[in-house]
């Protein structure tokens, strides 16, 4: 199988759009789509300047997801005094997995001498998280809890860092499973919600105070032209999964999606075309005064730790609690 732009051995066939690539072509379709998708979704801020930076926030995990959106962002805005960016990893405390990400990470920050923070469940909480699964006070999937802890930890030193956007690297097939599953909840406000959280592009989006903006400039690649990316540059990566993911779910999300893909390949593209195009008529919809446009709680801080919560206490204090009486 010969590559379809120069000729050489392809190491990758797209069913969606019929490319055969070789390694360098893999290389440079997939920073092709993530320089696009930082320029539609207006990523810099074009009144951005050397002596008013626009400051980044990267999830870096040391997977092959968070890896690549680091070294192409640094490729693209390593130099360019507009922008500063700091990655960010947190350790949640999962023997013989967070440790090794954690190498990954460090390696490739001295690599490109990008800013490196690291912060724990440990320190932040008092918690790790192969004790918070051995006890499960609430009942249900490690990942509820880690992605509550994730969250606020993101959105606490993004917020430290006077952060103007936290960024992810969240894929296509990710997104493409998160669409489905809003659709197959009936959620059309959370529809809306996702638009200016961090689907619609920057200059499109209701602004707020309240949490730092997220971006995505990974979600048109594939999840497996991600990981093939990795190898061909020779990342330094951690490709083993979490040991206690478990959303039972998204899971099945997922196999519903692949076996679409499978059999109508284009499908996941097709699924985010339609979904942004529909985000963005919710997010209008309701910001013009729909009929529910008012049955969102009011946002303020939780009385313990000061987060933004509809209640007096929010959602990772009370299961702090949980985990603390278990």
């Amino acid at each position: 199988m010969e590559c379809d732009r120069c000729g050489d051995d392809a190491i990758h066939y797209a069913a969606y759009s019929g490319a055969h690539l070789c390694g360098d072509h893999l290389r440079r379709s997939v920073e092709k789509r993530v320089k696009r998708r930082v320029r539609e979704d207006t990523l810099l801020d074009p009144e951005a300047t050397p002596d008013d930076p626009d400051r980044w926030v990267i999830g870096l995990s040391g997977g092959k997801d968070s890896v690549a959106l680091t070294q192409i962002l640094d490729d693209v805005f390593g130099k360019d005094p507009r922008v500063e960016m700091l990655a960010l990893t947190i350790h949640e405390g999962i023997e013989g997995y967070r440790d090794e990400s954690l190498d990954a990470c460090v390696e490739l920050a001295e690599d490109l001498s990008l800013r490196h923070e690291v912060v724990s469940y440990e320190e932040e909480f008092d918690v790790q998280m192969d004790d918070v699964v051995e006890s499960d006070p609430e009942n249900m999937a490690a990942c509820a809890y880690c992605g509550v802890f994730r969250r606020d930890l993101l959105e606490t030193y993004a917020a430290e860092f006077d952060a103007d956007k936290l960024l992810t690297g969240h894929n296509l097939d990710d997104e493409a499973q998160t669409a489905m599953m809003n659709f197959l909840e009936g959620d059309v406000r959370q529809v809306a919600k996702h638009f200016d959280a961090s689907l619609g592009p920057f200059d499109e989006r209701e602004g707020t105070d309240e949490f730092v903006p997220r971006a995505k400039p990974l979600r048109d690649v594939p999840e497996k032209e991600i990981a093939l990316y990795c190898h061909v540059r020779d990342l330094p990566t951690h490709m083993a999964e979490c040991p206690h993911s478990s959303e039972a779910y998204r899971g099945e999300i997922q196999s519903t999606i692949h076996e679409l893909e499978e059999n109508h390949p284009g499908a996941r593209h097709s699924i985010m075309a339609g979904y942004e195009e529909l985000s963005a008529l919710a997010a209008e919809t309701y910001r013009e005064g729909g009929d529910a446009a008012d049955d969102s709680p009011d946002l303020g801080e939780c009385e313990r730790c000061g987060s933004k919560t509809s209640r007096d206490v929010c959602r990772k204090c009370r299961l702090l609690d949980s985990i603390e009486a278990a």
